[in-house]
């Protein structure tokens, strides 16, 4: 599988692509900058997996999204966790804080390689055709939470949810209006709730997330 590592520290990025190798990864690039970035980018084919950080010698990793169209899943392995939800706007797998560690590292690759699409042999009889024509798999998942505000309940639309995550034993939804409101539930049954396609599940600094990846949030999967 090939990988891009962009970071602007030498050190890390040495660190970074020994462990790396350590995964049978292929390193196309070592990219140290914004500039640099973009211009590899607009050259070259696009890894399957970028490795970045977030704050570079000439400004944040974001800006090279800005510039070049990249459809490259993405770690994140940064010193800083304030950039978590600006982060998960883009098609990112983990957020990875430095000092990193190998464990991390490698649970973070096995969850991108979980989510390619397998090829499995399928063999199907004329009864299991006509089985799945008559009672399609279909999976109902949750299309809006309910909340209690004072002696009222309010509805809120699983699209308008921008992450869903735990603080003090409790499980809040972020919405698009920028307000939280306590759940009624756990992670772990909410992992079962929403579409996995949708949703996905990450771990920052032992606190859990989940994030709605069309928009920016936080784990199908935030893990």
């Amino acid at each position: 599988m090939n990988v891009v590592v962009i970071e602007d520290e030498q050190a890390a990025s040495r660190r970074l692509i020994r462990m790396l190798e350590k995964q049978d990864l292929i390193v196309l690039a070592s990219l140290s900058s914004v500039e640099t970035a973009i211009e590899w980018f607009k050259n070259n084919s696009h890894p399957e997996l970028i490795f970045l950080d977030i704050q570079l010698s000439d400004g944040l990793s974001f800006s090279i999204f800005e510039s070049v169209n990249i459809n490259s899943a993405i770690i994140f392995t940064t010193a800083f966790d304030a950039y978590a939800l600006q982060a998960f706007k883009l098609n990112s797998i983990d957020y990875l804080l430095k000092p990193i560690d190998e464990d991390d590292l490698a649970k973070a690759v096995s969850k991108f390689k979980d989510r390619l699409p397998k090829q499995q042999a399928v063999t199907l009889d004329f009864n299991d055709i006509k089985n799945l024509l008559v009672n399609p798999i279909d999976r109902e998942y949750k299309k809006r939470f309910s909340v209690k505000i004072g002696q009222h309940l309010k509805l809120i639309n699983v699209e308008d949810i921008e992450c869903v995550y735990s603080e003090n034993k409790g499980t809040y939804v972020f919405t698009s209006e920028g307000r939280n409101y306590l759940l009624d539930t756990t992670l772990e049954q909410l992992e079962n709730e929403l579409e996995p396609h949708k949703f996905f599940r990450i771990n920052i600094s032992y606190s859990f997330f989940f994030a709605f990846t069309f928009k920016i949030f936080i784990s199908p999967e935030f893990v």
